[in-house]
C-alpha cells in the first residue's frame, strides 16, 4: 500500500474488526511468547496496527521458520502475532463469501468441517454406494502443493472474485491488503528456530527456500489454508461438474473420486493432470496415485475406511505408542514437574479424542495399559469421559481395567 486508505475505510470499524480478530487469534495461543508480548499492551498495539493499515504503511514482520516432525516432517513459517491478527481480520471478512462459493466436500480449515467430517463423508460414500463389488476408488495427491501455488494466479482469481461478489465498501482496501500478504516473501529475513540441520532430509519441493519465483504459501498461516481452498475451488467444480464425479472429496491436496466404471477413472486421470498443469501450474504426485476396487476400502486422512468399519492408520497408532514410551521413560527415574504433567495430559487426551471417533476400543485398551503405573500418582483416567485429569493428592491409583467404549 503506497498511499493513505482513509478514503476507503472507516477507522472505528477497522479498529473494532481488529479487536475481534485479536480475540479469535489468541485462542489457544495465549501462552506463546509472541502472543504474551503483544498482550501486555494489546490495546495500544491494535490501535497502532489500525493506524498503519489506514495510512498504507503496514508491512509484515519477519517470519520464524522451523521444522516439525509429527505427524510428518514439514517446514513451518510462523508469522508474528500482529501479522496473524491481520490474517484473522482478512479471513473474517472473506470467509462468509467463500463459504457460499465452496462445495460441500472441500473439508480443510472450514467451520463445522475438518478431518473427522471428511472421513465421515467419504465413509458415507463407500457405505451407501450401490454395487460396491464392481466400483472403484481413485485417490490422488498433488506434489509439493503449498510450495507451488502460483501467487499471480491466486491473486488474479481473488481479484476477479472480490470484484464480482464482495459487496462491502472496503473492497479496494481488502484487495491491497491481499496483495501485501500474498506477495510477501516469508523467506526474506526469516528467523531460523532450531538448527539449519533440521532441514536435512526434507525434499526441496516441500520447502519455500526452493520454491519457484512468485510461488509458495507458508504452511502455518491461516491465510495460506483458506487461500489454498480458494485456489482449488475451480478444480473441485471441474471434477464434480465437468467430469461428473458425484462422490468426490478433497482435504487440501488429498482427494478421492469414486465411480462404478474403472475405465472412466483411467480415462479422466490425464484430464485431471492436464487441468492442474494448465490452469493451476500444479502436478499430481506420481507415487501417490491409488486405484483399486471399492470393496477393499482406502486410507484417507490417516484413517482406513472400509464399507462397514473405520480403522485408525498405522502412523497414528505408532505415534501414540511412541508418545507413551517417551513419557514412560521420562517418569522412570524422575518426578515429573508441572510442565511434564500438563504435557502428558494434553498429549494423551489429544490421542484419545482422536481415537473416540473410530472403531478403536481394543486398540485404546491395549495402548493405555502400556502407560507406566507411576503416572497414576499424578493423573487420573476419567472412565466415563475417556480423558486424563490431574489429581491433587499423590495417592497411587490403580491402572483402570475398564473404560467406556
Amino acid at each position: 500500500m503506497q498511499r493513505s486508505l482513509f478514503t476507503y475505510l472507516d477507522k472505528n470499524s477497522l479498529t473494532l474488526d481488529l479487536f475481534e480478530a485479536y480475540y479469535s487469534c489468541r485462542k489457544n495461543k495465549r501462552n506463546k511468547r509472541n502472543a504474551l508480548a503483544f498482550e501486555l499492551n494489546f490495546e495500544s498495539e491494535l490501535f497502532k496496527l489500525s493506524d498503519e493499515l489506514l495510512q498504507g504503511i503496514y508491512q509484515p514482520s519477519p517470519s520464524t521458520a522451523f521444522i516439525v516432525t509429527k505427524p510428518v516432517k514439514r517446514e513451518i513459517f510462523a508469522a508474528s502475532f500482529r501479522d496473524r491478527v491481520v490474517h484473522h481480520y482478512l479471513i473474517n471478512k472473506l470467509n462468509p463469501y467463500f463459504e457460499k462459493l465452496f462445495i460441500k466436500d472441500s473439508y480443510a480449515c472450514r467451520e463445522n468441517k475438518g478431518t473427522h467430517y471428511g472421513v465421515s463423508r467419504v465413509y458415507g460414500f463407500i457405505k451407501n454406494y450401490p454395487n460396491k463389488n464392481n466400483s472403484y476408488v481413485l485417490k490422488l495427491d498433488i506434489e509439493g502443493f503449498f510450495m507451488h501455488i502460483n501467487k499471480e494466479i491466486l491473486f488474479k482469481k481473488l481479484q476477479g472474485f472480490i470484484n464480482r461478489f464482495y459487496k462491502l465498501d472496503d473492497k479496494i482496501f481488502i484487495l491491497e491488503l491481499l496483495h501485501i500478504i500474498i506477495f510477501n516473501n516469508p523467506v526474506q529475513d526469516c528467523l531460523i528456530k532450531g538448527s539449519k540441520l533440521d532441514w536435512h532430509g526434507l525434499p526441496p519441493n516441500k520447502s519455500l527456500f526452493y520454491s519457484p519465483r512468485n510461488c509458495g504459501l507458508p504452511i502455518g498461516n491461516l491465510t495460506s489454508q483458506v487461500f489454498a481452498n480458494f485456489y482449488m475451488h475451480e478444480f473441485d467444480v471441474f471434477i464434480t461438474k465437468k467430469l461428473n464425479i458425484k462422490n468426490y472429496g478433497r482435504y487440501v491436496d488429498d482427494f478421492v473420486l469414486i465411480h462404478d466404471d474403472n475405465n472412466y477413472l483411467k480415462q479422466i486421470l490425464p484430464k485431471i493432470d492436464d487441468y492442474l498443469s494448465c490452469y493451476l501450474h500444479l502436478k499430481l504426485h506420481p507415487k501417490k496415485i491409488y486405484f483399486q476396487g471399492l470393496e477393499r476400502g482406502m486410507k484417507f486422512l490417516g484413517v482406513v475406511i472400509k464399507s462397514n468399519r473405520l480403522y485408525i492408520g498405522n502412523r497414528t497408532k505408532g505415534n501414540f505408542h511412541q508418545a507413551i514410551y517417551n513419557y514412560n521413560q521420562l517418569i522412570l527415574h524422575n518426578e515429573p514437574n508441572k510442565s511434564d504433567i500438563q504435557g502428558f495430559i494434553a498429549t494423551m487426551n489429544s490421542y484419545l479424542g482422536l481415537l473416540k471417533h473410530y472403531n478403536t476400543f481394543y486398540l485404546k485398551k491395549r495402548l493405555l495399559f502400556k502407560i507406566s503405573s507411576n503416572w497414576y500418582q499424578w493423573v487420573h483416567l476419567d472412565i466415563k469421559e475417556n480423558k486424563f485429569n490431574r489429581i491433587k493428592s499423590k495417592q497411587v491409583k490403580k491402572i483402570p481395567v475398564q473404560f467406556a467404549r
